[in-house]
């Protein structure tokens, strides 16, 4: 899905969406198997509130995170910012979760996430893409 948005040089600026929507739900379900033992209720809860309220949307200029109570908190992380992308298998591999380090140190964790070995080749794409600096026009390579 392409959508433009206007930017203040008056081109419009394509953006592709790669992913959107939310947590695994491979992560529910086993949570929820798991929540039928006394020790696993809290993880049953966390998922509960994961397949609620929180979205990913990975395009191909930026990261979005909405999560949090209610689904509130919104976090925008552009490809430029991030430094470093760490992920972890979950579920036998069905998903897993990423740590994006960012250039300040901060860092953005994403969790549940599906298709994460896919999304950490593209993530890891568009990363190697806005770090080298664009050629200007007339130059010969």
């Amino acid at each position: 899905m392409n959508k433009s948005f206007p930017s203040g040089a008056g081109a419009p600026i394509e953006e592709t969406v790669f992913y959107e929507g939310g947590p695994a739900k491979g992560d529910l379900l086993l949570n929820l198997l798991f929540g039928l033992t006394l020790i696993g209720i809290p993880f049953a809860v966390g998922a509960i509130v994961r397949a609620l309220w929180l979205r990913f949307r990975i395009t191909s200029r930026r990261i979005e995170v909405n999560g949090g109570w209610l689904g509130r908190d919104r976090t925008q992380v552009v490809y430029s910012q991030i430094r470093e992308v760490r992920s972890v298998p979950r579920g036998f591999g069905a998903w897993g979760d990423m740590v994006l380090v960012l250039s300040d140190g901060a860092k953005l964790e994403m969790r549940a996430v599906p298709r994460f070995r896919e999304l950490e080749t593209y993530i890891d794409e568009r990363r190697g893409a806005a770090s080298q600096p664009a050629k200007p026009k007339g130059m010969a390579a």
